[in-house]
């Protein structure tokens, strides 16, 4: 037998749902694209070099391992024109990881552009392009990507994907194990059963949706790719792909697990007579009690086993795919990581299944909510001792905990899982209250239960007679249900109350005169001729009605009762409270797996000098002009070379007319401002090399940061603009 709860109130929880929503929408909208994990550390040429002549090849060199096919390097001449021999070239040497791609010799002068993609270890793609030049710079028409790798639409439905896949696991392995190890008896609650198979099914749909969805994710990054044969058996081969196909097998013996979790377990754990059958039928079938509670150790037993090995796997479908599996120390990393999937799906799922117990079940057990408790408690201890190593793997120093966008979120989810586990001491000491309030209560819940019982037989007996059905009969009905529930919940003492209540609910009629026989005179027959009037059956709308009223009244009175209970109101309250924040962290958590490390971000740092990969190269500006005067329109053309703060940068103008020919000025000026730290305006004052070209060396601009760059053209004596741009200096 099934159990069912009313429906209780849903408004709380939508609004929980709805704040959920909406923070989880704000954190996503600054988490696409995702940063990229393996990053480009060195390259030859250098990104924005000038080279004599051209180099024989292109090489790459990245802070951890890729995968890269021929497509993965491009280099394109000034005319877009793609030149490199198309066959990558694997140059990694012990821990260098380094890649390349062969040049054509008698390659001309100009600006040549790398555009280059990859999928790093942790299954995130990466993406990027720089220049070189050959003799000296040039125009370039070459076009490259504007959209990140693991950006766009495709990208924001990937990180959905992966969010609602941490989702799945945790309702479904953390609600099982709840069901398993705190409260058997759940596994005939309706509402817990739609919650882990629900949880198996979001896991499962996700999961086909992510295999789907690399192909274009990793590559062109459009969404019609989802359907490329071709890319799919591609990913098929690779280390996520294959993660993705081992999660598939594991759910189908996921879907055994909870087949017989809701199957042979749950009756199992049927009360007795609950299966609806017969004394004669209970007698015939009966099952020794040793046997029975033997069956059911066996069954716990088997679950937990197999719950165990199954929920295991899947963790380790991310580990083996992610973070743990590159970097420092995958072999403890791996492990590590699993055992911290597991705690949380223990502690976030069983809260889960508990909130929809209390709201959407029948009174949940106190030890089931203690047991619960110390699986929390145990649950917290393995996710601090795992999350304190994953801390310095991923981080390495204090400084990277707030200079580092992965350093940031790691802080804001250990507030998080702060405010949790003080939600959680919460919800203990009303906990630690239940044994204290229940054998005070069990009076009056009981007489509670019988004056509502007995309202509702009068509520029906009116509707009976709104119906068109006999009072007597429906009044019967309801009276009979009532004294059942009162027969099963009252005390011993309280059997003449009920009965009592029983014949006054049952009776339409209190009057003592409507008891007497009516005046028949048993000498007279019946004339046959008479017709018997018709019976009239009642109306199907109003019987509707009557049933709706009657699911109401019985909603009402559970409500009623349920809500009397402070200590369990208040454990309902408080484990709401939790499931919200818990909702929040389970979105921080998707968004810091997809955020770069901060150990790797410093390695790039110091393999690049100090600055950012995003800031190591020269600043290009183009800046249209009119200085509304005869032959006073024309662009201007500005190289900082190469773009860093403290160094000497070189700084390289040339002017052209609309025809794109060089033309020259009177003057031109150029000067740096800093708002920020109140720096400027630097000036600099560029020397004029021959026509439409100026250059200046020596350029110091004394801290990173957002400048602006402001260029004064003059073409006569009255006419000249001045024109600002803001420029990105590391």
């Amino acid at each position: 037998m099934v159990t069912t709860g009313p429906p209780a109130r849903r408004s709380a929880v939508l609004r929980m749902l709805v704040v959920a929503v909406a923070l989880a929408g704000a954190l996503f909208g600054g988490a696409v694209p995702a940063s990229a994990h393996a990053a480009l550390t060195g390259s030859t040429p250098a990104q924005g070099s000038v080279v004599d002549r051209a180099p024989e090849q292109v090489a790459l060199t990245f802070s951890e391992g890729v995968a890269m096919g021929d497509d993965s390097i491009r280099v394109l001449d000034p005319h877009g024109k793609r030149v490199d021999r198309g066959k990558l070239r694997n140059l990694c040497s012990g821990a260098t990881v380094k890649y390349g791609t062969g040049l054509p010799p008698g390659l001309g002068n100009g600006t040549y552009t790398v555009a280059w993609q990859a999928v790093s270890a942790d299954s995130h793609p990466v993406s990027g392009a720089f220049t070189f030049s050959v003799g000296a710079p040039s125009k370039s028409s070459a076009a490259v990507p504007q959209q990140e790798a693991g950006g766009g639409l495709v990208g924001a439905l990937y990180g959905i994907a992966r969010c609602l896949a941490y989702a799945g696991f945790v309702l479904m392995a953390g609600g099982a194990a709840f069901v398993v190890a705190c409260r058997p008896a759940a596994a005939l609650v309706r509402s817990v059963q739609r919650l882990v198979v629900q949880g198996w099914a979001l896991l499962t749909g996700t999961t086909v949706a992510m295999l789907l969805l690399r192909t274009p994710y990793t590559g062109s990054g459009d969404l019609a790719d989802v359907f490329d044969l071709g890319g799919l058996q591609q990913v098929l081969l690779t280390k996520p792909g294959a993660a993705l196909v081992s999660r598939l097998l594991l759910l189908a013996a996921a879907a055994l697990f909870v087949a017989v979790l809701f199957g042979a377990f749950a009756r199992a754990h049927e009360p007795a007579g609950a299966g609806g059958t017969t004394d004669a039928e209970g007698e015939a079938g009966a099952v020794d009690p040793a046997e029975e509670a033997r069956r059911r150790k066996d069954l716990t037993f088997g679950l937990g086993i197999g719950g165990v090995i199954v929920a295991t796997g899947l963790a380790a479908t991310w580990a083996m795919a992610e973070h743990a599996s590159t970097g420092l120390q995958p072999a403890v990393a791996m492990p590590v990581d699993v055992l911290h999937l597991l705690a949380v799906a223990a502690w976030l799922g069983g809260l889960a299944t508990l909130l929809v117990s209390l709201y959407w079940g029948p009174p949940v057990e106190r030890t089931a909510v203690r047991r619960f408790s110390r699986i929390a408690f145990g649950s917290v201890v393995v996710l601090a001792a795992t999350g304190v190593y994953q801390s310095w793997r991923q981080v390495g120093t204090w400084s990277a905990l707030t200079g580092t966008a992965y350093g940031r979120l790691l802080l804001l989810k250990v507030g998080l899982v702060a405010v949790l586990v003080g939600i959680a001491w919460v919800s203990r000491r009303w906990t630690a209250r239940l044994g204290e309030a229940r054998a005070a209560e069990a009076g009056g819940t009981a007489a509670a239960t019988d004056a509502a019982d007995a309202a509702d037989a009068a509520d029906v007996a009116d509707a009976a007679q709104e119906a068109g059905e006999p009072v007597e009969r429906q009044s019967a009905k309801a009276a009979g249900k009532a004294t059942g529930k009162a027969a099963a919940g009252a005390p011993a003492g309280s059997s003449i109350a009920t009965a009592t209540a029983t014949a006054t609910a049952a009776s339409p009629d209190p009057d003592p005169a409507s008891e007497e026989t009516p005046d028949t005179d048993p000498e007279v027959a019946p004339d046959p001729d008479t017709e018997p009037e018709p019976s009239t059956d009642p109306d199907p709308t109003r019987a509707a009605q009557l049933a709706r009223q009657q699911a109401a009244l019985r909603t009402a009175r559970t409500k009623q009762l349920r809500d009397a209970d402070p200590e369990r109101l208040g454990l309902r309250r408080s484990v709401l409270a939790e499931a919200s924040v818990a909702v929040v962290l389970l979105v921080v958590t998707t968004v810091l797996t997809a955020t770069e490390p901060a150990r790797t971000a410093a390695a790039v740092q110091a393999a690049s000098g100090g600055q950012s990969t995003a800031s190591n190269q020269p600043q290009v500006l183009t800046v249209p002009f009119d200085t509304g005067g005869p032959h006073g329109k024309g662009t201007a053309r500005v190289d900082l070379d190469p773009g860093r703060s403290g160094n000497a940068n070189e700084l390289r103008l040339r002017l052209s007319d609309p025809s794109g020919k060089a033309m020259d000025v009177p003057e031109v000026k150029v000067s740096f401002t800093q708002k920020a730290k109140k720096l400027g305006p630097l000036p600099v004052v560029p020397r004029h090399t021959g026509t439409g070209h100026w250059r200046a060396s020596g350029v110091q601009l004394p801290v990173p940061g957002q400048w602006q760059l402001s260029l004064l053209v003059r073409t006569s004596d009255i006419d000249q603009v001045t024109e600002i741009r803001n420029v990105k200096i590391g």
